[in-house]
């Protein structure tokens, strides 16, 4: 198996942190760029960040630009997504993406390379 495997999410109050972790155990590419979506019941899957495989290029969905920081540790092998100033709009299930093409404005992820998802909740 090769699929993302997501952990970190939890309940948190408003204003409190949260970090989540993506972890490709035995990935099929080298250094692939890699990004987190986030989706709710009733909604459409929505992009969050993404990274860069060769290098620590980074993009951001508006909603959360400043608040939370994509990063990765190469030699470990995982992709975290540190959420910050965490807001109750932030409650949704958060999904790993790997494998992906990432350009200046966009990323576009890849068909076969979901994780399951890591279930972040925000309350008061």
């Amino acid at each position: 198996q090769v699929q993302p495997e997501e952990s970190g999410g939890g309940a948190v109050e408003a204003g409190g942190s949260l970090r989540l972790s993506c972890t490709i155990p035995r990935r099929p590419f080298n250094r692939p760029p890699m990004a987190w979506f986030r989706q709710v019941v009733g909604s459409e899957r929505e992009f969050v960040a993404a990274i860069s495989g060769s290098f620590n290029n980074t993009l951001y969905a508006d909603s959360v630009k400043g608040r939370f920081i994509i990063s990765k540790d190469s030699a470990k092998k995982v992709v975290y997504l540190q959420m910050n100033d965490l807001k109750r709009e932030d409650t949704a299930v958060y999904i790993c993406n790997a494998g992906g093409a990432l350009s200046e404005s966009r990323y576009l992820p890849a068909r076969d390379y979901w994780g399951q998802g890591t279930q972040v909740t925000v309350s008061s």
